[in-house]
């Protein structure tokens, strides 16, 4: 029987400014057996990764503990908010595998916290969210590499499927992922997941190429059939193992969350401006807001109240200060920020 490590990754998320942050570190714990050779022609694992470590049923009491014992030890902050996103355990995710290492089973953990200085033994940094998923940014429209490099690609995807039903699946998930590029299809911001699997399996990331690359040179068999050979394009910078497979269910988790409960408020101080709160939720959706009427949906949400008190730090006319409105848990199941459609043909 092969041997399975329990892996522990975490999305750590902050907001600063109008830019969503995401915890990485430099740091990818070893799986392969020790002493192992490198296999000739084995890629070299990308360094940039989600804070990670096994599970030690020994020392953890509990997943989550061990979770936040490796964040902590790895990046030297204490995590606040925290809840179980996903769990992937593909063949040969982890390229350790290929070497004789353990199946990596990986529990993705969703953290909202808020940007603070790191430290640890992880090479810890603050990334912005976008340079990882860069089609998932709209807050100034639709991003141009859809239309010049993703959806062309995709086109050509779809082409090289051997029979029609194959080219209708792929045409139906393209058109619910990108949009058809020709009818006025609404972008669903939730579908951050799909969307990736999606440029995986048509081979435009970086990390397709990669992983057919380590399979081949470990004489493995490809578990993805048809895996498409399209030269992948420069879609965002790469991470180690799928941390980007992680990345983008977790944004997709938080969009959706965003319109039935009030998570947006974890990642802001005790008071704040109605300015600060569309920074965040611009920031984690992706779309840009109306400010009249994103500040009349919070009003006629009952979601914040007035503090009292004034923001002095500002420039120009200070702005008033607000709170989360606590007690909207007990009024309603729906507490959370709306956000509006935009269409994928804009």
């Amino acid at each position: 029987m092969d041997a399975t490590m329990i892996g522990l990754t975490v999305v750590g998320v902050a907001v600063t400014g109008e830019t969503p942050r995401v915890l990485v570190v430099r740091q990818v714990p070893p799986t392969a057996p020790a002493g192992d050779p490198v296999v000739e022609g084995m890629p070299a694992p990308h360094r940039d990764s989600l804070p990670f470590g096994p599970f030690d049923p020994q020392q953890h009491r509990t997943l989550e503990s061990g979770l936040r014992d490796w964040v902590e030890q790895q990046t030297g902050l204490p995590l606040r908010y925290v809840e179980q996103l996903y769990t992937f355990g593909d063949r040969y995710r982890d390229h350790g595998e290929l070497t004789g290492g353990p199946r990596v089973v990986s529990v993705g953990y969703l953290a909202l916290v808020r940007e603070a200085p790191l430290s640890g033994t992880g090479g810890a940094e603050w990334r912005d969210w976008y340079e990882f998923l860069p089609w998932e940014d709209w807050r100034d429209g639709r991003p141009p590499l859809v239309d010049r490099v993703i959806r062309p690609a995709l086109r050509r995807w779809i082409d090289t499927s051997r029979d029609e039903a194959a080219r209708d699946l792929r045409t139906e998930r393209v058109g619910l992922s990108f949009g058809s590029g020709v009818e006025d299809t609404a972008w669903d911001f939730e579908r951050a997941l799909e969307r990736y699997e999606l440029l995986y399996e048509a081979g435009l990331v970086v990390e397709a190429q990669r992983d057919r690359d380590a399979i081949r040179a470990a004489g493995k068999a490809d578990p993805i059939t048809q895996r498409s050979s399209e030269t992948p394009k420069a879609l965002g910078k790469p991470m180690a193992s799928d941390n980007r497979r992680f990345l983008a269910a977790a944004l997709g988790r938080l969009r959706g969350k965003l319109k039935y409960r009030p998570l947006v408020f974890e990642l802001l101080p005790p008071t704040f401006t109605l300015f600060r709160l569309q920074q965040v939720v611009e920031a984690l959706s992706g779309v840009g807001l109306h400010k009249q009427n994103f500040r009349r949906l919070v009003a006629s949400g009952g979601l914040v109240e007035p503090t009292g008190q004034v923001e002095t730090l500002s420039r120009g006319r200070p702005a008033e200060l607000f709170r989360f409105r606590r007690e909207v848990l007990r009024e309603r199941t729906s507490s959370g920020v709306g956000v509006p459609a935009v269409r994928a043909a804009d």
